[in-house]
């Protein structure tokens, strides 16, 4: 592609100097906080829904909705920080992310919560800016190391945010992780103004123009199509389990609170941690065997999950604690395969490439919420787990395929 040059990644490639541990952190605390605003809300749907006295599967379309609106502020948003400077972009997606959160804070009823939700996915996508800004500051030779740095940041953020959110809702009230969770943004979005480079653009292209360049580079790479829709339907799965798992605790047999739903993201988190090895077997293996076998995991630990609900209720609960560290590892694995291979087509097109990728894997996470809602609320947790397993099983298969190999 030849649409945008590479001036910003050559001024990148020039700079002799290390960022430091601290400016690191930042964007690691920075993509982990951004993107844990779209998650906060899945261990407090059972309390949400007694509290605004709604139906459960109204409830159960906050994920979704906030999950939409993240693949279209993908969709519509990403290119932005090739046209303009990311520093300013950060700031100005924190200020409204931190006016979405409050919004949540004060909803009245279910329905602006679903429209808080769809607001808040949108500018949940500052979380996108900061992996990017981690590559251009990085020497190409510590550019993996750092990135993994900022996205280990990134899956922390999505997992551990179940955790708080379910202790915040047990002692404060679900509103108050709202507020709490907008207090942390704007934490983030000033210090990153005061720390951050500037950021020269990259592109000169008008805004129409990038995005019709996005489906060209859907066009122009096979690959680039066989990622998206592999972690498409992985992210299916994970949707699936997370935005159902407080509601099937919080009924019968368990009559779990939001603390114990939540308490399932230290489980995921340890997953999570071991992601990052996902990056070096891909070094050494390639990065197609590493999600085939990501994939594999996978469909296994949610086909466990589902049989394991003829056990006693404690050692169901076991499993459910073996399981979600097991697929989370794979969904994760996967997804550090998926942006090895895909980072690797274009250098001059990242950003719109990484918008993509993910767009498709938000909207199968979509999907995976409304889904998982339905089948709950008429199948029940089995019915959700075959979902998810054949979602793992489907991803395997596009890429097993012979011609997976090719990009």
């Amino acid at each position: 592609m030849t649409d945008i040059p590479l001036a910003h990644d050559q001024a990148i490639a020039t700079t002799p100097s290390q960022p430091s541990r601290a400016l690191m952190l930042l964007l690691a605390a920075g993509a982990g906080l951004s993107v844990a605003s779209i998650y906060y809300a899945q261990p407090l749907l059972g309390v949400v829904a007694a509290d605004l006295a709604a139906p459960p599967w109204l409830v159960g379309w906050i994920p979704t909705a906030t999950q939409l609106g993240y693949a279209a502020g993908l969709l519509f948003l990403g290119p932005l920080a090739d046209r303009f400077d990311r520093r300013r972009v950060i700031l100005a997606k924190a200020l409204a992310l931190v006016v979405a959160l409050l919004l949540a804070a004060a909803a009245p009823s279910v329905h602006a919560l679903l429209a808080a939700s769809a607001l808040i996915g949108i500018t949940a996508t500052l979380a996108q800016d900061f992996v990017p800004a981690a590559a251009a500051l990085a020497p190409a030779s510590s550019r993996g190391r750092l990135v993994g740095t900022v996205m280990t940041g990134l899956l922390l953020g999505i997992l551990l945010s179940r955790v708080l959110s379910g202790l915040v809702a047990e002692q404060f009230g679900w509103r108050a992780m709202f507020v709490a969770a907008a207090l942390a943004v704007a934490a983030i979005g000033g210090a990153s103004w005061r720390s951050l480079p500037a950021f020269p653009p990259s592109a000169t292209l008008g805004y129409g123009a990038l995005l019709r360049s996005l489906g060209t580079v859907w066009r122009q790479h096979p690959a680039l199509r066989r990622a998206a829709v592999a972690q498409g339907l992985l992210g299916l799965g994970f949707s699936a389990f997370w935005s159902t798992l407080a509601v099937m605790l919080h009924g019968s047999p368990f009559h779990l609170g939001s603390a114990a739903a939540g308490a399932f993201g230290l489980a995921g988190a340890a997953g999570a941690l071991a992601a990052p090895f996902a990056g070096r077997a891909a070094d050494r293996r390639g990065p197609l065997h590493v999600v085939r076998l990501a994939a594999a995991v996978a469909a296994a630990a949610f086909l466990a999950m589902g049989a394991g609900s003829a056990l006693p209720p404690t050692w169901q609960l076991v499993l459910l604690a073996v399981g979600t560290v097991v697929f989370d590892l794979g969904v994760q694995g996967a997804l550090i395969a998926h942006q090895t291979i895909v980072y690797g087509l274009d250098a001059a097109a990242r950003s719109r490439l990484n918008v993509v990728l993910m767009t498709v894997m938000f909207l199968g996470m979509a999907a995976g919420s409304g889904l998982g809602s339905l089948l709950l609320a008429h199948g029940g947790w089995t019915a959700v787990m075959v979902l998810a397993a054949v979602s793992a099983i489907a991803a395997l298969g596009v890429q097993a395929r012979p011609g997976a190999a090719r990009a």
